[in-house]
């Protein structure tokens, strides 16, 4: 495993490095990840402005930030992301500056389709849902744990509507943007940093 995550690493951005090659995807016509497709497309076009809009605007409450700056060893937050991805655009703009705001955390990203190997020890009910934070000590590189692709929360309405409805199509989507709009980012706050306790 620990191979895999510092092959992974070795290939990992920034979160401005990550913002910038999605940015000049888009610039080319292309989305990120091994599938092309216009829906791929346009959800990543899409994205780019939502995360544009929460980056000035997402806000970590006082009582997280004491957390944050109260950490006392150093991690890694490794995220496995697409710039297709609705629940990455909502999230990762969380983690960078819940990231910013303590000297003890790195946050790396890697694009999923190109990190198979470590996408496949941390599936999601056998799935390859993203994103996916995987907070790692620094010095170790030893996992700590892993969380994702969505807040509690937001996985519930999910769950609740597919089980009602059998899919999931553009009105869930419409609910969970209106969901995460709605929670501004303090759920996955509070539950990132309750694992990190």
């Amino acid at each position: 495993m620990k191979d895999i995550i510092k092959e992974s690493l070795e290939r990992s951005f920034s979160y401005s490095e990550y913002r910038n090659a999605v940015s000049q995807l888009l610039l080319e016509g292309k989305s990120s990840g091994n599938t092309q497709s216009e829906d791929l497309l346009h959800y990543s076009q899409l994205n780019e402005t939502r995360m544009n809009r929460l980056e000035k605007t997402i806000k970590v409450s006082d009582e997280n930030l004491l957390k944050l700056k109260n950490l006392n060893k150093e991690y890694i937050w490794l995220v496995l992301s697409e710039g297709w991805c609705g629940d990455a655009a909502q999230l990762l703009p969380i983690f960078n500056k819940m990231a910013v705001l303590s000297d003890n955390i790195d946050l790396k990203i890697v694009f999923r389709d190109e990190n198979e190997a470590l996408m496949n020890l941390f599936l999601t009910n056998g799935g390859k849902s993203i994103p996916k934070l995987i907070v790692l000590e620094k010095e170790t590189l030893n996992v700590i744990f892993d969380w994702g692709p969505r807040p509690s929360g937001a996985t519930k309405l999910m769950k609740d509507y597919k089980e009602k409805f059998g899919v999931i199509d553009e009105t869930i989507k419409t609910e969970l943007q209106l969901w995460y709009l709605h929670d501004k980012g303090i759920s996955t706050q509070n539950e990132i940093l309750a694992l990190m306790a």
